[in-house]
């Protein structure tokens, strides 16, 4: 696929730092915490469950269909095809994985480059995604995570779970002689917790939080998700499916714009910390004031936040099966 929009140096350079700048921002207390050999309870999710690398989020791309001009490197500028450009962005983005370099005089006629593409400080080089090398790697992937976007953006969000799920992950832990999964106390205690999953319905409709249950609380929720009904059972209410938001752009990789990102995970980081504040853990420690769902005002905190991300994850939803839609049309074009 040819490029259907051209940026010049100073048109990417400032967003590319911009968004490293609010990367860092983002990832401020979790970096803090790690810089000082400390586990954060709450904020290491976002780099374990989803393993990810500071380095790859602090990564900018523009999406699929636009290249970017290279500044001018003098000698020694890339050949297409192979090479190192000297290049004033601090990565060599003509090595990046499913990258490829062409000519600027090969972008296609009404590609957008502005007349000023032919000035001297910039290189005679082009970088852009190989959407039809992505698509040989990642096709599948592609559809699938279109499929399943579009399928959870398609149901009304179901408002009635309450985080259960992170209670029925610790549910009889103790008298099992299992340990508990987060290396901190449980707010009512064991049996406390045991009485509150017990004293209100289970309905957890995401595979991945159900296959943490305990085997004691397995049997109680009201559905039984799999793996392979997912695309069948995925809602906008559920937690999980909306963190998961940001897992997919990973997924999806520099088919990605920069912004759509770290707007994934920045939703991801906020349910986070609700989740947690929802669970039976104690996490005062972290100034969080616990949302107590056994409560009739917790619960109503739960599904006030619940509703919000329900919204902020449709926009975010929409956003990525336009980039699957822009992939799969353009990659299957080239």
């Amino acid at each position: 696929m040819s490029p259907t929009r051209v940026l010049l140096p100073e048109e990417w350079l400032p967003p590319a730092a911009a968004h490293a700048d609010r990367a860092d921002a983002l990832t401020a207390v979790w970096r803090e915490a790690r810089d000082a050999g400390r586990k954060h309870a709450i904020e290491d999710f976002l780099f374990t469950y989803y393993p990810t690398r500071l380095a790859h989020l602090r990564r900018w791309n523009p999406g699929a269909g636009v290249a970017l001009a290279l500044p001018d490197s003098g000698a020694g500028a890339l050949e297409p095809g192979g090479g190192t450009p000297g290049t004033t962005d601090p990565e060599d983005r003509a090595t990046w994985r499913w990258h490829t370099t062409l000519r600027r005089d090969a972008a296609p006629a009404g590609s957008g480059a502005p007349s000023s593409v032919t000035a001297s400080s910039v290189s005679p080089h082009l970088v852009t995604l190989d959407l039809g090398a992505f698509l040989a790697d990642r096709g599948d992937t592609v559809r699938y995570v279109r499929e399943l976007l579009s399928a959870t953006a398609s149901r009304p969000g179901t408002f009635g779970c309450f985080g259960l799920h992170e209670w029925a992950m610790v549910y009889r832990d103790r008298a099992a002689g299992r340990d508990q999964r987060h290396p901190l106390p449980l707010r009512l205690g064991h049996a406390g917790t045991d009485a509150v999953v017990e004293a209100n319905p289970v309905r957890c409709s995401h595979f991945d939080a159900f296959r943490f249950f305990t085997p004691e609380a397995t049997s109680l929720n009201q559905l039984q998700p799999t793996r392979a009904a997912q695309v069948g059972m995925e809602q906008p209410g559920c937690l999980h499916a909306n963190m998961d938001l940001y897992k997919w752009c990973l997924k999806l990789g520099p088919a990605v714009p920069g912004d759509l990102l770290l707007d994934a995970f920045e939703l991801a980081r906020d349910i986070r910390w609700t989740d947690m504040a929802a669970s039976p853990y104690d996490v005062s420690e972290y100034g969080v004031a616990a949302v107590e769902i056994e409560t009739p005002h917790g619960k109503a905190e739960y599904v006030r936040r619940q509703r919000e991300y329900a919204r902020r994850s449709n926009d975010l939803r929409l956003r990525l099966i336009e980039v699957c839609d822009a992939v799969l049309a353009n990659g299957s074009a080239g």
